[in-house]
């Protein structure tokens, strides 16, 4: 194993999954493995565990959600991995946040008519359109209409976050995403000591 990147969920673990495969990369013949923790609370646990199984030298990375970045950076620092982290020091040890979360720095990047016509694609067009009409969604940003819509469906979100990196520009790829790649092919940052 050359690299591990902790990602809080499955959705996050698909779309870096979906990007490496549209730049031509097989992580797993690469020696980096995603693994998703299940949620960001189990950040601590999952540093402890890579930590205590991933050979020296081995490249650790991750994303997070902005709301989660406080907690991201307590357990980097009990991990021995900093201190007094700031979002920019997470982002010099291969820890990058998203700004809200993936699926929104996702959404900004594809822009309103590229996820128009990936709900299209997926059949779910029609659903999105209902979804709007709902008392509490009538009128809100489609930005934020989308957000929800993408996460209320069980495995929505999951497919989604590999769909939307799918539909994406390759020029666009969020600034997270793209850092957790280039952060474990070592053009930045460290390895684990």
């Amino acid at each position: 194993m050359r690299a591990v990147v902790l990602v809080e969920g499955e959705s996050d673990k698909g779309a870096l999954e979906a990007l490496a495969e549209r730049l031509g990369r097989d992580l797993l013949s690469e020696g980096v493995s995603i693994r998703s923790m299940g949620g960001a609370s189990s950040i601590g646990r999952a540093l402890d565990e890579a930590l205590a199984l991933a050979p020296v030298g081995t490249t650790l990375a991750g994303l997070c959600d902005e709301a989660e970045a406080a907690q991201y950076a307590r357990a980097l620092e009990a991990a021995g991995l900093g201190s007094d982290l700031s979002v920019a020091d997470m982002e010099e040890i291969g820890f990058f946040v998203c700004s809200r979360d993936l699926e929104d720095e996702l959404i900004r990047s594809l822009g309103w008519p590229a996820i128009e016509a990936m709900l299209e694609e997926q059949g779910e067009l029609g659903k999105f359109r209902t979804f709007q009409t709902q008392p509490q969604w009538r009128g809100r940003p489609l930005h934020d209409q989308f957000h929800r819509f993408s996460g209320i469906r069980s495995g929505r979100k999951v497919r989604y976050g590999r769909v939307l990196v799918e539909a994406l520009d390759l020029s666009r790829v969020p600034r997270p995403l793209a850092g957790v790649l280039a952060f474990v092919d070592g053009e930045v940052g460290r390895v684990r000591p």
